[in-house]
């Protein structure tokens, strides 16, 4: 059971919300039972709409376990572990997000992005930290971070659909895993485990978790919080900071990526994408013992993951295109349409309001 807990502890992120939403956030507890009649409605029509894809977005958000190591300078104590949105230090440039670390909050937000076809919702949740540190003088560094996961949900009818199968991303590497009671199995890749659940608002979520430093994700608890670390739980409104680096609970507020606030409106950025997919990162500030050993470019947006031996996967599909991918990965490869009917990434059925 979660801990009683004050509802506005944290820092409440100051954005202007879909009407439907601020209705939401008027009837209290973030709960689905409080979902308006036009929200529930958007969502059975598809995922074209910002409310829509929030819903979709909340209901199957990840409880997000982030191991947290204090040791080293490089650590800030364990905030270097934070998770945080790409803009934590006020600006789009990703080539000072290390050095502005240490003196900025890092408030917990996740990026979400949705894509449809008749027979499943993918949903890709990006979790970002602005260091993949090391506290060895060996060990490579690099400027931002960003893995996450990508959830394949049945749609069967229901409202929120069913969770059947993930797919995680853990450096140059993805990991399959699937929940008691899904229809799919090992396709051309083998699954690599099982996908667990924790109720939360009173609905089960995935859990997912992230190693310290280097920030792989697996599904827990392929990866576990060892000695500190931090729980975070979904939030369409609130993003918190920890208390400490071991606050287990801690809220993340849920960011739309093709949204004004998100980073697919960005991918042409200069200041901060050296190429498609491809957050810039210097050596600037203290990244790397040795500097050397302090790599530059290394860290990728959802459309820049890639998993080093994946055969026909190209990079980036896991977010783009991921019929393909989950057809690739799990069988009966026949479970999946094709044809999107939604997906912002390939220039179908993007939203209106979308910048």
């Amino acid at each position: 059971m979660l801990p009683i807990r004050p509802y506005f502890r944290g820092v409440i992120a100051r954005t202007v919300l879909p009407t439907s939403l601020m209705l939401l956030a008027a009837c209290g507890p973030e709960s689905l039972e409080d979902l308006t009649g036009e929200l529930q409605g958007a969502l059975a029509n598809g995922v074209g709409s910002t409310a829509a894809r929030a819903a979709l977005a909340k209901r199957w958000a990840p409880i997000h376990y982030q191991d947290v190591d204090v040791t080293g300078s490089h650590s800030l104590s364990g905030r270097s572990d934070y998770i945080s949105r790409v803009d934590f230090d006020g600006d789009w440039v990703g080539t000072n997000n290390w050095d502005n670390a240490a003196s900025r909050a890092l408030t917990a937000h996740a990026y979400h992005s949705v894509v449809e076809t008749n027979s499943h919702w993918y949903i890709v949740y990006t979790f970002f930290h602005p260091r993949d540190w090391a506290d060895s003088i060996f060990d490579t560094e690099h400027e931002n971070d960003g893995e996450g996961v990508l959830l394949i949900v049945a749609r069967d009818g229901s409202e929120f659909g069913k969770l059947v199968g993930s797919v995680t991303v853990a450096h140059k590497d993805f990991f399959s895993f699937v929940p008691d009671g899904s229809p799919l199995s090992s396709g051309t890749e083998s699954t690599d485990g099982k996908l667990s659940y924790a109720n939360f608002e009173g609905v089960d979520h995935p859990i997912t978790a992230q190693e310290a430093k280097g920030h792989g994700l697996k599904a827990w608890p392929a990866y576990d919080i060892v000695g500190d670390g931090v729980k975070y739980y979904p939030s369409l409104t609130t993003a918190e900071e920890p208390s400490s680096a071991s606050d287990s609970d801690v809220r993340y507020k849920l960011i739309d990526i093709y949204g004004p606030e998100g980073l697919w409106v960005r991918r042409n950025l200069a200041s901060l994408f050296a190429s498609y997919g491809t957050f810039a990162g210097d050596t600037s500030g203290d990244c790397g013992y040795i500097k050397s050993l302090c790599s530059t470019n290394s860290a990728n947006a959802p459309w820049g993951w890639n998993d080093q031996n994946d055969g026909p996967i190209e990079g980036g599909e896991i977010a783009t295109d991921p019929a393909k991918l989950s057809a690739y990965y799990f069988s009966p490869s026949s479970t999946f349409a094709t044809a999107y009917t939604f997906n912002p990434f390939k220039g179908v059925g993007a939203d209106p309001n979308t910048p």
